[in-house]
């Protein structure tokens, strides 16, 4: 439900930017000989035409809609030219409409706060930026207006054609406007100017709305296309909203605004002024119900967020009719394709951007054979994301088990799907100056530990192992309203740790036959550490050194005080050759920098800490978890 915010102090320029029948116009730039032909871009599904995504106003003039399929539009429009949408893992591919509309988003941004709302629509702030121009350069000192600034739409404003460019001129140079109105008028000449440059640099056209709130913007983005911008001065905004229907309105469309026109009555936005804020309340909740009287005056206190990128990316496809997926097996077959497609948008995000995706999310929808329970939803589910297809994959599909199970209920019947989504969530930075904790391991490069040679922090939950792929599911904690999928770990058998060693150690002269194992041992941090004794005694080492640490101590005691201080210098030197130990405090140690660490190290680490903390009081403190990685050199 929709809640109401806070709203400004003072006033804002907001523009809302949307592309003109994009789709089209990106295949109009791969063959300009499309260019003023009526076009139609078409799903990759063939059956009769294929179903249309995108249509260019050449061919709305014929009456073709998105809604038909290709067969029926050259039945509409004969000469209509039906293009193909690119196709890869038996589905839509729109990574060139994608990359096409980051080439507008790179220009629009120059100006102000941009917030990326879709492939082909931005929300841009403009305030800062037109207060500057205000204050340095209103629009009546100007040599020269853009063109598409005087052939703006005012509301309000008398829009005949022989006068309408004379008007928008002589409302742009009012003098005595008040703040708002000025604001307005220098937000619609910046928007012109970037509406050219964006035809001149990318080939594309797109129509605006420029408003005080994102609500009002984007009304008035869709009023006058293509290739035109509209302006809502404050003294508009009532007549706007008076005739606008419920419909219409953003957040609207669904179940709230059916249930405005039944049970309140409610047809337009302007029908809401005949009900007070209390009603409002009581009927939709208080946050609902304020928002509602809010938008009833045209107010809205929601903000541009400052966001280039996508907040999620998802994979889906559409099984209608008799295409439903029917058995478990043709489930997977389609999950692989999405969750390959997933992966590799997050990789190049995460490569690119230094972006990490934490939320793993499965949306489906079933029905049920025999019809019994109809009603009940094929239930959405979550769970951690991890890195790399392979677990992508097998994590994506005991989503689906676990959400299959909930649905069917235990009962023996039989389904159908009819539609897949995959999706990634919960996108955070890579916090900038943050490294891998591979590179305090002397001897190992960390490129062959990680997907990315760079210094950046990446937990182990996402770091990508070209190795085995096929682990486990991590066992992390997740929020009560998640879900998770039955996870299971595998060790990794195969995993050698001899190529360390011998870098580590390449004094000792080991022999082939000497890197053979006998026993497999587990997985340990300690075979990351240079030195000659096994990993098994560094662990006892390690593990017992608080206890020996303190044995030490109270020998000492009893013993009185040595000698000499070379003499007690060799036996602490000889204690530290023998065992290779590192003196370390619980309380340094940054659960962060563990988290980091493969799941097998993140269980011995924790033993260690868990038994040391048992041990507190005995624990000599000021020691730094940095003895962790290398002795310290007195000099």
């Amino acid at each position: 439900m929709p809640v109401a915010r806070p709203e400004p102090q003072e006033p804002r320029v907001i523009a809302h930017v949307d592309m003109d029948c994009f789709y089209v116009q990106v295949e109009q730039r791969k063959n300009p000989e499309l260019r003023g032909l009526p076009t139609a871009v078409v799903q990759y599904n063939n059956w009769k035409g294929g179903g249309l995504i995108a249509v260019s106003y050449e061919a709305r003039k014929f009456g073709v809609k998105r809604s038909m399929r290709g067969d029926e539009a050259k039945k509409v429009c004969p000469d209509i030219q039906l293009v193909q949408v690119p196709v890869a893992r038996g589905k839509a591919d729109l990574n060139s409409y994608r990359s096409a509309g980051s080439e507008v988003v790179a220009i629009l941004s120059t100006k102000g706060r941009c917030e990326r709302a879709s492939i082909d629509e931005v929300y841009l702030d403009l305030t800062d930026a037109a207060k500057s121009m205000l204050s340095e350069t209103p629009p009546e000192v100007l040599e020269s207006i853009p063109e598409e600034a005087l052939k703006s739409k005012v509301l309000g404003l008398n829009s005949e054609d022989d006068d309408r460019e004379k008007n928008v001129r002589e409302w742009l140079f009012r003098r005595h406007a008040d703040y708002q109105d000025k604001l307005l008028a220098c937000g619609a000449i910046i928007v012109a100017r970037l509406r050219v440059k964006v035809l001149e640099e990318t080939k594309f056209t797109c129509s605006a709305g420029i408003a005080h709130n994102k609500m009002l913007a984007k009304l008035a983005s869709a009023m006058h296309k293509p290739a035109q911008q509209t302006v809502v001065p404050s003294s508009s905004v009532m007549d706007l909203l008076s005739s606008l229907p419920v419909k219409k309105m953003k957040q609207l469309g669904g179940k709230l605004g059916c249930s405005l026109q039944i049970d309140l009555g409610v047809n337009t936005i302007g029908d809401l002024l005949n009900f007070s804020e209390a009603k409002l309340q009581e009927c939709y909740g208080i946050n609902t119900g304020t928002w509602l009287w809010k938008i009833a005056r045209g107010t809205s206190g929601e903000e541009v967020e400052d966001r280039l990128l996508p907040k999620s990316h998802g994979c889906g496809k559409t099984f209608p009719g008799p295409k439903a997926l029917k058995t478990t097996a043709s489930v997977r077959s389609w999950l692989n394709q999405l969750c390959e497609e997933l992966s590799e948008r997050i990789q190049f995000d995460l490569d690119q951007n230094k972006r990490v995706a934490h939320t793993l999310t499965l949306h489906t929808n079933a029905y049920k054979e025999n019809g019994v329970d109809s009603q009940r939803k094929f239930p959405s589910k979550s769970c951690p994301l991890r890195y790399g297809t392979a677990k992508i994959q097998d994590d994506a599909m005991k989503l689906f088990d676990s959400a299959l199970h909930d649905f069917l209920s235990s009962q023996n019947i039989r389904w159908g799907i009819t539609s897949l989504s995959i999706s990634a969530s919960k996108i955070s930075e890579i916090p900038s100056g943050t490294c891998s904790i591979l590179k305090f391991f002397r001897g190992e490069n960390s490129s062959s530990m990680s997907s990315d040679n760079s210094d950046v922090l990446i937990p182990e939950s996402i770091s990508k192992s070209p190795k085995n792929e096929n682990e486990g599911c991590m066992a992390a904690t997740q929020s009560d309203n998640v879900d998770q999928p039955a996870c299971q770990e595998k060790e990794n058998e195969n995993h050698s740790n001899q190529t360390v060693q011998d870098k580590a150690n390449p004094a000792q002269g080991i022999g082939a036959s000497q890197k053979k194992l006998k026993e497999k041992e587990p997985y340990s941090i300690l075979k990351f550490f240079p030195g000659s004794e096994s990993s098994s005694t560094r662990k006892r080492a390690f593990g017992d050194l608080n206890q020996d640490h303190l044995e030490r101590n109270q020998t000492e005691q009893q013993e009185g005080p040595s000698e000499g201080c070379d003499d007690a210098t060799a036996r602490s030197n000889q204690t530290a050759q023998q065992h290779e130990i590192w003196n370390f405090n619980v309380e340094d140690v940054d659960p962060s920098v563990i988290d980091e660490l493969p799941l097998e190290i993140q269980r011995e680490v924790r033993g260690w800490l868990h038994s040391a903390t048992k041990r507190t009081n005995m624990t000599k403190r000021g020691s730094s978890i940095a003895h962790y990685f290398s002795p310290v050199k007195k000099t």
